[in-house]
C-alpha cells in the first residue's frame, strides 16, 4: 500500500472546433492529384505514354 495519494496525469482533452468545414479549402477543391506531372519534359510524356499505351494500340 502506498501512502502517497497523487492523482495521475491527464491529458488535455483537445477543444472543440465550431468553424464551418466547408469554409475551408480541401483538397479536392484542387486539380492536384488529378493526373498532372511536375515539371518534365517531352522525353518523359512520350515515356509515360509508351509505358501506359494500352495493349490493344500499336
Amino acid at each position: 500500500m502506498s501512502t502517497a495519494s497523487t492523482p495521475e496525469p491527464r491529458d488535455p482533452k483537445p477543444a472543440l472546433i465550431f468553424d464551418d468545414p466547408l469554409d475551408e479549402q480541401s483538397s479536392d477543391d484542387t486539380d492536384r492529384g488529378w493526373g498532372e506531372r511536375q515539371g518534365g519534359d517531352s522525353a518523359d510524356d512520350l515515356k509515360r505514354f509508351l509505358d501506359e499505351k494500352p495493349p490493344h494500340h500499336l
